[in-house]
């Protein structure tokens, strides 16, 4: 007697092998915490892959946001007196992704291994992707099909 395949099992069959974003352990995975004593004692969690960056943050509504390696241009590390008292660090991830411009890993452990990571990834992710991340040159808006 054949056995019959459940929803999930389809699904699971019909997935891409080429997204494996999903199944991939983290790399790090890291809270936001206090300044004062470097306590987690927030509902901001972020979450390193190898091809994506996750926060989830809110304790009654939860908000999740995945921004693609590929997307981050460049990477700032930032770093207070307290902070450094206390070993955090804010990492600045300045992005192409359209629901955030701006990604801000705040007052996290491990900041300048996880700056280092999102710089060496993002670049490997775009060569992967073979994307090439262009800054706009027009300061007064001018449309690039307007010109000529």
């Amino acid at each position: 007697m054949a056995e019959e395949k459940t929803v999930i099992d389809e699904a699971v069959d019909l997935r891409d092998p080429d997204i494996k974003y999903q199944d991939a352990v983290p790399v790090f995975c890291e809270r936001k915490r206090w300044l004062l004593f470097g306590l987690p004692w927030t509902f901001t969690k972020y979450i390193l892959k190898d091809e994506i960056l996750t926060t989830e943050s809110g304790l009654f509504n939860t908000l999740i946001n995945d921004c693609y390696m590929y997307k981050i241009v460049d990477v700032q590390l930032e770093r207070s007196m307290f902070e450094k008292m206390v070993g955090l660090g804010t990492v600045v991830c300045y992005t192409s992704d359209t629901t955030d411009k701006v990604l801000k890993l705040v007052h996290i452990r491990k900041s300048t291994q996880i700056k280092n990571f999102i710089l060496e990834k993002s670049e490997k992710m775009r060569m992967k992707r073979r994307t090439l991340t262009t800054m706009s040159l027009n300061s007064d808006g001018v449309d690039a099909d307007d010109i000529g």
